[in-house]
Parts: structure tokens; C-alpha cells; sequence
């Protein structure tokens, strides 16, 4: 397997402790949604060819991850479709996401590491459990 998929699979772990640590909704979301790009990074580098240049227009990461993996096309569909909440909340729109969007996506983002780390052959880390436990009450 490549080194950048195992650093794509490390960033994405730290972008997730970012996401649990974060003070405010609007971070936790942007840390978790960034978490979740960085996990199908690492599935795309480790799967994807590169093909010769054509005149396609280009494709975000969630369309390629889910030509190139189709098992996870609702997974890229649902993450994909966060994009524009992500970039209200790195704008600083405090009403870009709610405290339980936030909470809940960080909990997506880690149950799709681990199956992006499946999918790769990978053990799937620790889920983050009781840490994200701790999202609901903070």
C-alpha cells in the first residue's frame, strides 16, 4: 500500500481528535467532514489509476470514490452533500450547523474511517466510543 494512504489514514484519525476536542459545532462539523475527505483520500490512493489527461471536466474526491469504490457510492453521496455546510461553518457562519449535526457527523466520520479501513485490508481503528459520548453532554 502506498505511504500516502497510510498518512491520508493518519491525518484523517487527527482531523477526527480535532473534531471531538473542538470547542463550537461549527469546527467539530469542519474537523469531521475534513476527517471523512481525508479517508477517502486514502482509499483513492490506494485504489485509483491515473488515467491519461482528457478534456473531463474535473471530479471532486466523492465522485471518484464512488466510481472507484462503488460499495461506498451512499457514503460519498452523504459526505458530499455536507460540503456546503462545511464551507458555511470554516466561513464562520454560526448557524451553519447544529450542535447534533456536528455530534453526528463526527460519529459518521468515524464509523466511515473504519470502513475505509476495512475495505483497504486494515485492521479499523478503535471507534472514538466514549469520547463521542462525551459530545452529547458538553
Amino acid at each position: 500500500m502506498p505511504a500516502t494512504t497510510h498518512s491520508y489514514l493518519l491525518r484523517s484519525a487527527e482531523s477526527l481528535s480535532e473534531a471531538v476536542a473542538a470547542p463550537d459545532a461549527a469546527t467539530r462539523y469542519s474537523c469531521a467532514h475534513v476527517a471523512a475527505l481525508r479517508a477517502a483520500a486514502a482509499l483513492l490512493s490506494a485504489r485509483a489509476r491515473p488515467v491519461a489527461p482528457r478534456r473531463r471536466p474535473q471530479r471532486n474526491a466523492w465522485v471518484l470514490l464512488a466510481e472507484v469504490a462503488p460499495q461506498l457510492a451512499e457514503w460519498a453521496t452523504f459526505f458530499a452533500a455536507g460540503a456546503a455546510k462545511r464551507a458555511a461553518a470554516e466561513s464562520g457562519s454560526s448557524r451553519a450547523v447544529t450542535e447534533r449535526e456536528a455530534d453526528d457527523l463526527v460519529r459518521d466520520a468515524d464509523r466511515f474511517l473504519a470502513v475505509v479501513e476495512q475495505s483497504l485490508g486494515l485492521t479499523p481503528h478503535a471507534a472514538l466510543g466514549d469520547q463521542l459520548l462525551g459530545l452529547a453532554a458538553v
